[in-house]
C-alpha cells in the first residue's frame, strides 16, 4: 500500500488535472484528515475549506443534517454521514467530499455500536459509498485507521 502522504498527493494532484475540489466534514477524526491534506503544499488549488461537526448541534446547523435524522439513526449511522456529505459539498460548492462519524473511544459505545465504529462517506461526482467500519485499539488508534481508511477509499473512488 501506498504511503498516507503518497495517497494524498495523488488525490489532489488528479483533482487539479480534472479541475475539481474537495472538502470534509469529520466529526471522530477531528479533523485529522484535512490536516493530512493541508501538510501537502499546493492543496489550495483544490481545498477552500472543510467542518468538524462534533457535536450534533453543529451537524445540524452548519451541515444541515436533519434533527429526524439524529433522533432516528444517531450520528453514528449510514443516514447521518450521507447528510454530513451532502451539507459539506453545499457548503462548500465541492466536488468530492469525505465525511465521518464515529466512536472513537474509550466512552460511547453501546452494544449496537461499540467503540471502533466508524462510518466513512465518500463522494466524488460519479460515485458516492458509505462504509460501515469496526476499528480495534485505543481511541488514537480508531482515529488513525479512520484516515487512512477515508484517504485510502478516496483515492481509489479518483483511481489515483
Amino acid at each position: 500500500m501506498k504511503s498516507l502522504k503518497t495517497l494524498t498527493q495523488n488525490i489532489i494532484t488528479t483533482l487539479i488535472d480534472k479541475g475539481q475540489t474537495i472538502t470534509f466534514a469529520e466529526s471522530c477524526t477531528g479533523g485529522r484528515i484535512v490536516a493530512e491534506f493541508t501538510a501537502i503544499p499546493g492543496v489550495s488549488a483544490v481545498l477552500d475549506g472543510a467542518v468538524v461537526s462534533y457535536a450534533n448541534r453543529i451537524k445540524e446547523q452548519w451541515l444541515g443534517v436533519r434533527s429526524d435524522t439524529l433522533e432516528q439513526h444517531g450520528a453514528v449511522s449510514a443516514e447521518c454521514v450521507t447528510e454530513m456529505l451532502s451539507g459539506a459539498l453545499d457548503l462548500a460548492s465541492a466536488d468530492c467530499a469525505i465525511a465521518v462519524s464515529g466512536i472513537a473511544g474509550p466512552a460511547g459505545g453501546t452494544l449496537d455500536k461499540p467503540v471502533g465504529t466508524v462510518y466513512i462517506g465518500i463522494k466524488t461526482p460519479k460515485d458516492e459509498k458509505i462504509y460501515h467500519n469496526l476499528f480495534e485499539g485505543n481511541r488514537s488508534s480508531i482515529q488513525h485507521q479512520s484516515v487512512e481508511f477515508a484517504i485510502q477509499k478516496m483515492a481509489e473512488m479518483l483511481k489515483t
